[in-house]
């Protein structure tokens, strides 16, 4: 199984609301930064929002300018799971959302996704009326 798997998305309109999930496996995810990141069409792969290890960190998250107020980042220990409730959506918010995991030293907010090691497969998030 990979270890890390998303679920949630889906085509909504404008306004709308949908639930981001990522399952883990093979690790806990609260020994791990975790981050979500999109890709549109034409355009890099670009942070959204973090959340820090509980275990090795101090579990604070992070979320980029356009989202921040309408997205909420949190893991459930219990189910191995991170989550992203992403809401008001707006066409620009169209993408693959990815979510990743790594051990990093520095609060998450601090590194790109170059610098994580492990992936999911993506989930499509479309806005549109």
């Amino acid at each position: 199984q990979a270890p890390l798997v998303e679920s949630g998305g889906g085509q909504v309109q404008p306004g709308g609301s949908l639930r981001l999930s990522c399952a883990a496996s093979g690790f806990r995810t609260n020994s791990y930064h975790i981050a979500w990141f999109r890709q549109a069409p034409g355009k890099e792969r670009g942070g959204v929002s973090c959340i820090n290890s509980d275990t090795r960190g101090d579990g604070a998250s992070w979320y980029a300018d356009p989202v921040n107020g309408r997205f909420t980042i949190s893991r459930d220990t219990a189910q191995n799971t991170a989550y992203l409730p992403i809401n008001i959506l707006n066409p620009e918010d169209t993408a693959v959302y990815y979510c990743a995991s790594e051990h990093f030293t520095l609060s998450c907010k601090n590194y790109r996704a170059h610098e994580y090691g492990t992936w999911g497969q993506g989930t499509q998030v479309t806005v549109s009326s």
